[in-house]
């Protein structure tokens, strides 16, 4: 039997039978058991000939019925979910298994099947009752089910119908078809199989090394996760925030709860609610101190933490806000200049933890710490547009002491408010860092604060992960394959340029093939395989220094993080000149206008047009939510600009309707929309001789210049943008089509 049942597993792929994200709600952990569990189960049974007929009861995906069908001359599956059913019938198409067949039905009742007087039944669920199956058994035929065992994995029984009467044979094993987290990992395809412990780093356990997978969310990966264990529900924080109970918090050992990963969130009725980040929480540690039944619910680890935060914050922020409070009523703009240093406590240190915990969770990009008047305001930059963090309410005397937290983090002086201040710190967030850009500014009412989050992943963004087309993409990589040249992204501050070239230098990496340095200030990402170099002013290291340097360590590929000056302009040039593709970025407006800051910054127009490969310009547009995303009405004005003679009879738009998965805002995310200019023949003339900025564009459209209108709209169209975005990242001279042929 055992050989037997090796060669039925090899032949049944069991990847062909892991549900997709479309039937998340039907999947559970007894749908698709591991492949060492069926085959221990499999093994367990005792010699049965292969021309037995066998009904297998609990059906789910199809998988162990398949694998049944190649050790059986027939086999019928029955399942009492018809959607399970039908799943189970698409899996196996195409494994030519005629002998197989699915039914739907309740085993506790009358199955009301064709096919009596069955050789063998097959229980992989639990029943309440196998009395409906025993007269679809033939005589001297086998019954084989899951008994339920007390403290214990379910055990395999077998059973005998002898004259009639079903007998107990004995239980043949202990077995549990609920798939481990790596079994469940390895269905999602964010581990191998037979490979993940070799993936996973001592110290790490499967889950974290899937989370550092930067093409997959947290909350994807977990949202999946609960969808295979039953009774396990993942919740939004926000959801859970207005639930929560910190007295039960307080009740239980700090170190007690952080062991084992849980966190008591509310009360209900006998009920006690518990939050955890792993799915395979041992709720037996906090059964034990209460009298109450456990109901868990899954949470990220970056809500987890979260939640901690609040908590905290929450417990120690009850003891000190009538005393904080009652001196912020004391305290007035004038004294808050003049007054004494902020104390640093233990209480504000977790409450500047906990809004940096809130911007990472939000994905925002920047945190603004602002005081007007005897009023404090705390803002995330999301999706480029700032929104209030009102669960976080600082007093004038608490914003002090936060802003003394920032500056020693960040190696500033506390001392100083008088002057604006820049440094940095790192945050460290489960397997992920941060690198934040701190600067101070003072103001009227007393010091503002920005920080910059980058997140230091040791991978860049894809260009699809961008939202570049195909064949921008395309033109793109063709781009980095040049054996020399110039190459510039432009844009204003903020607009993704350095995330562009990263795309491109992600692929360098990735090849293996070529040498890439680059210098940059600061290194906003850190990227496996590239040397990169920061820029060190101060000590008199700036990017013309670093070009000169870098040609004589053998480099394919230079990337210099902004061209500022003529020397640097002139030294990427050069290094152009002398075999290598140099990459680089302009604050400009569009392609063309980067043509004009190289005249302006005295790059000869014959060296220009000898050098530069293209030219792309980009905005960032807000990404409609692809959990929310319908059909729209288009603005009738935006429409009257985009199309003075008339629409498209076939335009059409769409919006996010708001949806928890984008905190109701409709938008999750943005997308680069991007401007191409390739430099060919006419565009060298052009830039020789250096024309007008009005003919320059009116050349480059008649050579095929890709606009930014042109791949708005494409977005638009596609359903990755809001029509409403267009304004925004358009001049109103571009919202109209460009004439081509000739100047507008």
């Amino acid at each position: 039997m055992t050989s037997r049942v090796a060669e039925a597993l090899r032949r049944v792929p069991r990847q062909a039978f892991v549900s997709s994200a479309d039937l998340e709600p039907q999947l559970s952990g007894h749908s698709i058991p591991g492949r060492a569990t069926v085959r221990h189960v499999l093994e367990s049974l005792p010699p049965l000939p292969a021309d037995s007929r066998v009904l297998h009861v609990g059906a789910g995906s199809g998988y162990v019925a398949a694998v049944l069908a190649r050790l059986f001359r027939q086999v019928v599956a029955v399942d009492r979910d018809p959607v399970m059913v039908e799943l189970a019938s698409h899996n196996v198409h195409g494994l030519s298994l005629d002998n197989l067949g699915f039914r739907q039905g309740d085993a506790e009742e009358d199955l009301a099947l064709e096919q009596h007087s069955f050789d063998v039944i097959l229980v992989t669920t639990f029943l309440g009752s196998t009395d409906a199956l025993v007269p679809l058994l033939g005589e001297g035929g086998s019954l084989f089910c899951l008994e339920a065992v007390p403290e214990s994995a379910p055990g395999l029984v077998h059973y005998q119908l002898r004259s009639g009467v079903l007998q107990r044979q004995g239980q043949l094993c202990r077995v549990d078809f609920r798939r481990t987290t790596e079994e469940a990992l390895i269905d999602l395809g964010l581990l191998q199989e037979g490979a993940a412990g070799l993936q996973v780093p001592p110290g790490t356990t499967p889950l974290g090394q899937a989370l550092k997978n930067p093409a997959v969310s947290e909350r994807e990966v977990y949202r999946k996760l609960a969808a295979t264990r039953r009774g396990l529900t993942l919740i939004e924080l926000d959801t859970l925030l207005p639930e929560v109970d910190p007295g039960l918090f307080a009740r239980f050992s700090r170190s007690f709860l952080e062991h084992h990963r849980l966190i008591p969130v509310y009360k209900r009725d006998r009920q006690l609610f518990v939050a955890s980040d792993n799915p395979d929480a041992h709720l037996d540690a906090i059964a034990h101190l209460t009298d109450v039944e456990i109901s868990p619910l899954l949470v990220t680890p970056t809500d987890f933490r979260r939640l901690w935060s609040h908590l905290s914050i929450s417990e120690r922020g009850n003891e000190v806000s009538a005393a904080a409070q009652a001196q912020a009523d004391r305290s007035t703009g004038e004294s808050f200049e003049a007054g004494r240093e902020g104390e640093v406590t233990p209480y504000l240190v977790s409450l500047y933890e906990g809004i940096l915990l809130e911007a990472v969770s939000q994905q925002a990009s920047d945190i603004h710490i602002e005081r007007y008047g005897s009023r404090v305001r705390v803002r995330l930059r999301i999706d480029g547009e700032l929104h209030d963090l009102d669960h976080y309410r600082l007093t004038p005397a608490q914003l002090l002491g936060v802003v003394n937290v920032i500056k020693l983090r960040a190696e500033l002086n506390i001392a100083e408010r008088r002057l604006p201040q820049g440094g940095r710190s790192r945050l460290r967030f489960g397997d992920v860092s941060f690198d934040l850009r701190v600067q101070t500014q003072p103001s009227l009412h007393g010091e503002h604060v920005v920080i910059r989050l980058l997140r230091q992943t040791g991978r860049a963004m894809t260009m699809q992960e961008l939202g570049m087309s195909s064949k921008l993409a395309r033109k793109y990589q063709r781009l980095l394959d040049n054996p020399a040249g110039l190459v510039l992204v432009v844009g204003p501050t903020g607009s993704g340029k350095s995330t562009t070239l990263y795309a491109g230098l992600q692929e360098l990496a990735d090849d293996g093939r070529r040498k890439v340095i680059t210098v940059e200030d600061p290194i906003e990402y850190s990227i496996d395989n590239i040397q990169q170099t920061r820029v060190r002013p101060e000590i008199g290291f700036s990017f013309a220094d670093a070009m000169r340097s870098f040609v004589r360590q053998d480099p394919d590929v230079i990337l210099v993080g902004e061209i500022r000056d003529q020397e640097t302009a002139l030294e990427a040039i050069r290094a152009s000149q002398t075999g290598h593709v140099v990459l680089s970025t302009l604050h400009c407006n569009d392609s063309v206008d980067a043509l004009q800051r190289l005249y302006d910054l005295g790059i000869h127009p014959n060296s220009i047009a000898s050098e530069l490969l293209a030219v792309i310009a980009q905005r960032l547009a807000k990404r409609i939510c692809p959990d929310c995303r319908r059909p729209a009405t288009a603005d009738p004005t935006v429409m009257a600009e985009l199309f003075p003679e008339g629409a498209p009879a076939d335009f059409r738009c769409f919006e996010g309707a708001g949806c928890p998965q984008c905190k109701g805002r409709g938008t999750r995310g943005r997308i680069a929309v991007v401007e191409f200019l390739q430099v060919n023949r006419d565009i060298r003339n052009g830039i020789s001789l250096q024309p007008p900025v009005g003919e320059m564009r009116s050349l480059a459209l008649d050579a095929g210049l890709i606009t930014m209108r042109d791949s708005a709209l494409d977005h638009v169209i596609q359903g990755n943008i809001p029509l409403s975005e267009l304004p925004r990242i358009l001049p109103e001279d571009r919202m109209s089509p460009e004439k081509r042929g000739g100047r507008r």
